[in-house]
């Protein structure tokens, strides 16, 4: 292990590396990214707009005689779910060619000091930073996210999560020193002394598998947690969010070439049409890390088949709340309507099981019965999308047409009885988008089976026997169907503390009587874990020691002094 101190990298990004670290052991507010657009420049959205137009139509990570995939939208290219057809190539490399190129451009960075790592990924997170409005046009159309969204969670955010994973396999990685000297009396006779050199050795080739919705702050943890220890990546996005990716891959490959590193320790691995690239290159012998967003079926076939590999996944699950009680009762429901429908319910902490006592709820507008807080909910989503303009740039796009049938069978009556129909909504910078509001179904847990995941604008409120009961079948919805998230109102400490016995005991993190600016589908990167590795929903966390420490080992050497 290289103890250099000395690169320009290092001397640039030293001071920020220290501070993230830092505020992974404070846990409170910090970023290096600023979250507004204006922030990078007056002309940020102009500058950004052009530079994501000029992408349209080109050809990116090709060398001369390469195969180009991904032109041709009905032959698997990127279409914006606004209504555009991107008609951007990408060139293509076979996996054997993308395996002979990563594991050759291993060595040297794997000698490299976890120090000089960093600063490499520190400094290609501060290149993307300065394209951050570029990479908001391009997440929002991949993924039809809103620009307002796209750019936060797409950019600042996403470069929080991947700065956070650097932070941590270098705190990880430099646990142990590097050298030590050991000594060990022996009495009357001379000492016993060593000199032991501890060097990190990486895990291998890593493998990204991307998603649709959130290609890059679902992305960047891995990519950046298996690059800072030592792993070359292979990036193989999602058919219909590449660009993001792609976009990433070019600026990495440009730092490690400006440092002096083979570019090929990143590649792109775009697919061809039906081609099932994921399962080739995960169950190749040389991959040993995989990190996967995405269905539970393709998650659950990754762990049980990719068995030489350490697979990181998050999957599906059902995000529960329990509403009990609330002392505010007016914005626990708009905190609720909110978070029903941020990007049209298509994020992997979205709510959907409502559980409500059947007797109804105390309130500071005194008691509420079940119909009455269902009333209120739907009524709360009315004043909040009543505006086609607003409610467009609040939900988005639907995604795929997956989504779209779910929203329709919600509307059929075919999940449960409607108490609030979704309905259309024209947004006026894009007509062609398709857009829709939530729809809320009722159902009665004595006797309704409860709901799998309906990923997309489709909630459930479901009344429960009790307070009680309404905790137990929390707890049996998250270990048995996972959960990114759990919430509860309540302004009983009785209730309070069995729901939160109940997220522990069940492994999900849990957000009380949320009633302000913040929302149980939003994290916060140095403070907040995204999943917790406890329960079906995902096997890890964004992000802690257990996300980063696997991903390389420490070996010994020791001489006599």
């Amino acid at each position: 292990m290289s103890a250099t101190t000395d690169h320009p990298l290092i001397d640039r990004h030293q001071e920020t590396l220290q501070r993230a670290v830092s505020a992974l052991a404070e846990r409170d507010y910090w970023t290096p990214y600023p979250e507004f657009p204006k922030a990078y420049g007056e002309d940020a959205l102009a500058v950004g707009g052009a530079a994501f137009a000029g992408l349209k139509g080109t050809t990116r990570l090709a060398a001369e005689g390469d195969e180009l995939v991904g032109p041709d939208a009905d032959a698997g290219g990127e279409t914006s779910p606004f209504g555009e057809a991107l008609n951007i190539a990408y060139g293509y490399r076979s996996p054997d060619a993308l395996i002979a190129a990563a594991t050759a451009a291993q060595p040297a960075w794997a000698q490299a000091s976890p120090l000089l790592r960093a600063a490499v990924c520190a400094e290609i997170l501060a290149r993307i930073n300065a394209r951050s409005v570029e990479f908001g046009f391009a997440v929002q159309h991949t993924t039809g996210q809103a620009f307002g969204m796209a750019f936060q969670a797409g950019g600042p955010h996403a470069q929080d999560r991947g700065l956070e994973a650097v932070a941590c396999a270098y705190a990880e990685q430099t646990r142990i020193p590097a050298k030590a000297n050991w000594t060990k009396p022996q009495g009357k006779r001379d000492p016993l002394t060593m000199e032991k050199e501890f060097l990190v050795r990486p895990r291998g080739v890593a493998l990204l598998i991307g998603c649709n919705t959130f290609p890059t702050w679902n992305g960047f943890p891995g990519f950046f947690a298996s690059l800072a220890t030592g792993n070359p990546v292979v990036v193989k996005p999602h058919p219909r969010a590449v660009l993001p990716l792609a976009l990433t891959v070019e600026i990495a490959r440009e730092v490690l070439a400006e440092a002096g590193f083979d570019p090929d320790l990143v590649q792109l691995a775009p697919e061809k049409p039906g081609e099932g690239l994921a399962k080739t290159l995960a169950t190749r012998p040389e991959v040993a890390i995989i990190d996967y967003t995405g269905s539970t079926a393709f998650g659950d076939w990754l762990e049980e088949n990719a068995r030489q590999a350490l697979v990181y996944t998050e999957k599906a699950g059902v995000n529960t709340v329990l509403i009990e009680s609330t002392d505010d009762y007016g914005h626990a429901l708009a905190n609720l309507a909110f978070s029903l429908s941020l990007y049209s319910g298509q994020m992997c902490t979205t709510p959907q099981n409502l559980l409500i006592p059947r007797g109804g709820i105390a309130t500071d507008q005194g008691s509420k019965s079940f119909a009455e807080v269902v009333a209120d909910l739907a009524d709360a989503l009315g004043k909040l999308l009543g505006d086609d303009a607003k409610a467009a740039q609040l939900l988005g796009a639907v995604v795929n047409p997956g989504v779209r049938q779910r929203i329709e069978r919600a509307e059929k009556g075919e999940y449960g009885e409607l108490a609030l129909a979704p309905r259309t909504v024209t947004s006026p910078e894009f007509p062609d988008a398709v857009i829709r509001t939530p729809a809320l179904v009722t159902l009665d847990a004595a006797k309704d089976a409860l709901p799998g995941e309906c990923f997309g604008p489709v909630a459930f409120a479901i009344a429960v026997d009790s307070a009680d009961h309404g905790v137990e079948l929390l707890r049996e919805t998250v270990r048995t169907r996972g959960a990114m998230t759990a919430a509860a109102y309540t302004t009983s400490p009785e209730v309070e503390a069995k729901v939160v016995e109940a997220a522990v005991d069940a492994g999900v993190s849990l957000s009380l009587n949320l009633t302000g600016g913040v929302y149980v589908n939003q994290t916060a990167a140095f403070s907040d874990l995204h999943g917790t590795g406890a329960n079906p929903a995902a096997n890890a966390a964004y992000c802690d020691a257990a996300f980063v420490a696997s991903r390389f080992r420490v070996m010994e050497v020791r001489r006599h002094s």
